[in-house]
């Protein structure tokens, strides 16, 4: 549904209150004997709807005596498969009320299984649950349908026949309702929210959000001394800005944070797009102390190729221009190095050798035998490694980090062949997941720069209500965005926005100093459904030989990772 129809007045909005008489309990083993229903809007009755039905088996003496209904009564009554749709066509479009709903949308919800027909989508509304809410113990000790039709004195009781009880139903629905319009609830949304109990002091605040424009955006919640609490996005930001200060929002570390503010401000945004990147850039520049994620978007580690005499692989927190990441962790990020490391020579000793020297005697590892950096074939020295002998692995190993050629990555799997043919399935399998994870990165890393390599790129996304999204794209970065409606020509849109985009500086890392979290979006965006390059400065390529050719077989990994038994510890 809109939102329009989720905020449509409750004066507006139009209720089919039903209420079934069964065999029983149970809604998988009883059946319907009888349909009431009653459509109204505005407090005028649109229409009535009532029927027996045969439930295909008698009916327990318990029932009968409870509501009247005989055996006899129910010989020539229609079956379900030919009364339910009929009630689904006088109730299509509008908010189903019961007494006790879970009950009766059970027992409808099994009818409609049953007669392999679907159920349609209905807004529900319980005045069990309403009631609960809106009176008091004192004022209701019983919300049993025949205590509140005493206390809203109905015009029609209750008798334990379906058509009775739902008009008896739509008086104590009315005298609900009242109660709660002096209270802010003019709106079915309003009502939905309002039935979880929360504090008068959160429900205030939701003034908050009554200025805040009806479209994507940014929200950001200020504290006491002005500072940013908290930063979301939205599609629709009063309405996203509103479920804070209602019954929906039960996480504890939200409720503490609307108790602390004072305020919401608002970015208003063309598209998810733009939203999603303000969202993070403004993480980065407040930090708020109740998000969780993409605060320090600095603290990513990556494995970059050191520039010495015999390079090694090492992990920082800044990229250089042969690199993988970001990795999130420390430990995954060494654990891939070291993978890298053992299937292309490279050495894993920290002592910086200078030039002219040789790769050897200064290595620890070489006592043990687990250094990977080994002489060349057909080398006359038993274990030194001269500069000029280490520059071809150096060579490869940038070659490969580029996307230029995947030989490291066929060496792992003959390994896992070899080992899988000598029984060692274990052993196999923690080199499966090692591979898995370097192919993962470097596939990441290279289809994050092959958006970044593009100096501009003009991108549309077919939007929900017509019309196209826009954005253009430097460098890895959104520079602009803009949004051209149904009827409006899109190219003088994207003439606007790209004048107005920003200028990007990039550097020579393979992100070009682009944020890793942003591009990422910008990728997830351009992988869309529906998306077009309008313009590009020069074709958007992954390496050919790269690590996206390894996908299918990350995921053939992954799932037979998934698939093995769990071993417990002895």
């Amino acid at each position: 549904m809109s939102f329009d129809e989720l905020d449509t007045p409750l004066s507006e909005t139009t209720f089919v209150i039903v209420d079934l008489e069964t065999t029983g309990g149970s809604a998988d083993q009883d059946s319907i004997t009888e349909i009431g229903a009653v459509k109204i809007r505005g407090g005028r009755v649109l229409g009535e709807m009532a029927t027996l039905v045969d439930p295909g088996r008698s009916i327990p003496p318990y029932i009968v005596e409870l509501t009247g209904i005989t055996d006899a009564m129910l010989i020539n009554a229609p079956r379900i498969d030919r009364v339910l749709p009929a009630f689904l066509e006088f109730a299509e479009g509008a908010v189903l009320v019961a007494h006790n709903a879970p009950f009766d949308i059970g027992f409808l919800k099994a009818a409609a299984s049953r007669t392999s027909r679907p159920w349609p989508a209905f807004r529900v509304l319980c005045t069990v649950k309403l009631a609960r809410r809106v009176l008091t113990r004192d004022e209701a000790p019983s919300v049993k349908l025949s205590a509140l039709a005493h206390l809203f004195q109905v015009s029609t009781q209750p008798t334990h026949r379906a058509l009775d009880d739902a008009r008896a139903t739509v008086d104590v629905l009315h005298g609900l309702i009242d109660r709660v319009g002096n209270q802010g609830v003019h709106s079915y949304s309003e009502l939905i929210d309002y039935l979880p109990n929360i504090s008068s002091h959160q429900r205030a605040k939701r003034s908050f959000a009554t200025d805040l424009p009806r479209s994507p955006g940014v929200y950001l919640f200020r504290g006491p001394s002005d500072e940013a609490l908290y930063i979301g996005t939205a599609v629709d930001l009063r309405r996203r800005v509103r479920t804070y200060f209602t019954g929906s929002e039960t996480r504890g570390r939200m409720k503490e944070m609307v108790a602390l503010a004072t305020r919401v401000d608002h970015v208003e945004c063309s598209h998810a797009l733009e939203a999603g990147v303000r969202e993070l850039r403004l993480l980065a520049a407040h930090a708020p102390p109740y998000n969780r994620r993409s605060k320090f978007p600095k603290r990513g580690w990556w494995i970059t190729l050191t520039d010495e005499a015999f390079p090694r692989l090492s992990v920082a927190r800044t990229p250089t221009p042969h690199c993988v990441g970001p990795f999130s962790s420390r430990a995954t990020a060494l654990d891939v190095a070291e993978t890298v490391a053992e299937f292309t020579g490279l050495r894993t000793c920290t002592k910086r050798l200078a030039h002219g020297a040789v790769h050897g005697p200064a290595c620890p590892a070489r006592e043990v035998g687990s250094c990977p950096a080994t002489p060349p074939a057909g080398s006359t020295a038993a274990s030194d490694i001269t500069e000029e002998q280490y520059a071809s692995t150096a060579a490869e190993v940038r070659t490969f980090l580029l996307g230029h050629h995947d030989r490291p990555l066929q060496r792992m799997k003959d390994r896992i062949e070899g080992l899988s043919a000598d029984a060692h399935f274990e052993t196999a399998a923690r080199l499966r997941d090692r591979t898995a994870a370097v192919a993962v990165a470097l596939q990441r890393t290279q289809r994050l720069a092959a958006v970044a390599e593009i100096d501009q790129l003009v991108l549309a996304h077919p939007a929900s209500e017509g019309g196209w999204e826009l954005a253009v794209i430097r460098a890895g970065r959104l520079a602009s965005a803009g949004l051209a409606r149904r009827g409006t020509h899109p190219m003088p849109v994207v003439d606007a926005i790209v004048a107005a985009a920003e200028t990007v500086f990039p550097d020579d890392a393979p992100l070009r100093g682009a944020p890793p979290e942003e591009l990422a979006l910008i990728v997830r965006w351009l992988g869309s459904d529906g998306v077009r390059i309008v313009s590009a400065t020069s074709g958007y390529a992954e390496p050919a030989m790269g690590a996206g050719r390894w996908a299918e077989w990350c995921q053939l990994a992954k799932a037979g990772a998934q698939s093995e038994p769990r071993r417990e510890p002895l």
